[in-house]
This record gives structure tokens, sequence and C-alpha cells, in this order.
């Protein structure tokens, strides 16, 4: 019995893996489709931009180079924009110590395996993830990435198309690598249909991004419209060398926008140092999509 259950979860779980892949790229593709692009060079990496709207690419490829340019340490970016299909990355690939940001995909990786369980979240779980989410609390977090297992967070890495995250060896889950790129396909994940989420667990995972306490609303909801619905998650962690890791993403819905972004940055002598490479990086962004 235990074999024929675990054959099963297998093949769900693949069955899984294929849609989402098919829905990602799909998204890419229609992205892609009938779209203009345009890159702009900074600090021998490049803005890529693309857009089915005429001369988007080109403005934010420009802009979004224009605010890195000079910043100190080494940073990435990574947006979508649904209405406009639009898409840009700046080093979209490079790996980055997670700090707090990892916390979205390990929330993934819960109401996942809760799904595959067919349960609920139990209250103390619930608890945790709210905890986890809103205030950014550590503890919460190494509870939850521990029950999960190593296993757990790599099977919704998988499932997700993340292929390029490495979680963190052991507890040290702030440690966890990740891309901008990847963490752009979390966003979409939490704001499209798809196989591995269900619109609960996507609306759950939502509800806390738009509940995180105010003073940890900075990175990249500034510069969004008064009226955009604000879902972010935020990461700071300083270490004895390379200086503080400061990584911000979210999702934003605003006059019929509906976009994503992440933007990663490590090398930074202070942790407002990184916010203010951060922010300067999304304020373009907002104006560019929503004016």
């Amino acid at each position: 019995m235990h074999g024929s259950r675990t054959a099963t979860r297998t093949r769900r779980g693949l069955a899984a893996a294929v849609a989402a892949g098919v829905l990602l790229t799909a998204l890419t593709t229609a992205t892609s489709a009938s779209a203009s692009s345009a890159s702009t060079p900074v600090g021998g990496s490049k803005v890529v931009c693309t857009s089915g709207k005429p001369g988007l690419a080109p403005a934010l490829s420009q802009d979004i180079a224009d605010a890195l340019h000079d910043r100190k340490g080494s940073s990435a970016l990574a947006i979508y924009d649904r209405q406009t299909r639009t898409r840009c990355e700046f080093k979209a690939g490079s790996h980055f110590d997670s700090a707090s940001v990892v916390k979205v995909t390990v929330l993934g990786a819960l109401l996942r395996q809760t799904q595959e369980a067919h349960r609920k979240l139990t209250p103390h779980e619930a608890k945790r993830a709210t905890a986890m989410i809103t205030k950014s609390d550590n503890a919460a977090t190494s509870a939850l990435w521990h029950q999960i297992g190593a296993g757990g967070i790599k099977h919704f890495l998988s499932l997700a198309g993340m292929r390029h995250t490495v979680p963190g060896a052991g507890k040290a889950w702030g440690l966890t690598q990740v891309t901008a790129g990847d963490q752009l396909k979390l966003m979409q994940l939490l704001t499209t249909d798809n196989a591995v989420l269900t619109a609960h667990s996507r609306g759950y995972a939502l509800d806390l991004m738009q509940r995180v306490e105010a003073d940890q609303r900075w990175g990249v909801p500034a510069g969004a419209p008064a009226a955009a619905s604000v879902h972010v998650k935020n990461g700071w962690l300083p270490r004895d060398t390379g200086g503080w890791r400061v990584n911000s993403v979210g999702t934003f819905t605003c006059s019929g926008h509906d976009y994503g972004m992440a933007v990663l940055s490590t090398g930074n002598r202070t942790m407002d140092y990184g916010i203010d490479t951060v922010e300067g990086a999304a304020r373009v962004v907002h104006r560019d999509l929503t004016h």
C-alpha cells in the first residue's frame, strides 16, 4: 500500500509539474509574441526588456539601467506585466543569498503539502505561516522548514519550475540560493491559475503578503500607485563577507495592470543602501508601467 501511494503521488506530482511548465511556457510565449525588445548596458551586463506596448521596452530598459547605474555591490531584477505583455531581466539567472524572501517558497511548499494530503492547515500551521510572512518571524520559519523537510521544499521547487533555486543546507534556510528569474516565476505562480497551487492556496498566500507589517513594506512597493493592491515579502541579511543582502519580491494590481517584480542585491555597505538600490529600480518600473 505504501508503494502504491508513493507511485500515485509521484504521478500526480509529475502531472502537476508538466501542467505548470506548460502554463509558464505559455505565459512567456504570450509575452514574446509580437513584442518589441530593447536592451541597455549596465556594468558589463544588460537590462533586456520585451513589450507588446510600443515604446515601453526601450523606456523601461533605459530607466532601469539608469536607476542601477553607479550603485555599489551587485543586483538583479526581473519583472512582468500581463496587460502590456512586458518582461524585463537584469542578471536574472545570478544566484543571491535569499534571506527572508525564501519564506514565500516555504509557504508555497507548505500549502502544496496540505493539498497533497487533502487537508487544511492546522491552527498551529496557520499561526506560524502568518507570523512567517506578515512579521518575517524566523522561529516560525525554522519550525515550518523542519516540518516540510528538504524533500518537500525540493518537490515544490520542481513543480513550480524554479530550477535554479538551491535550498540552504540543514537549518540555513536564509542561505537558500535564489535568482530573480525564479522569484518572478513564484510571483507568477501565485497570480495565475495552475496545477501546483489551488485558487484557495494562492489567495491565502497573497492575503498574507498583503498584510505584511507596515515597517516591512519597503522595497518593491516603492513608487506603486496609491490605488494599487500590493503583495510583498522582503529579506535582509548582514554577513561577515559581502555586506548586506537586501531583497524584495511582490505582485501588484492597479487600473487593469497585473504585474510582478523581484529585485535582489548583495554587497551593500548598509541595509539602507540596499533598500535604496531596490527602491530606485522599483520606482521607475511602477512609473513606466502605470503612467
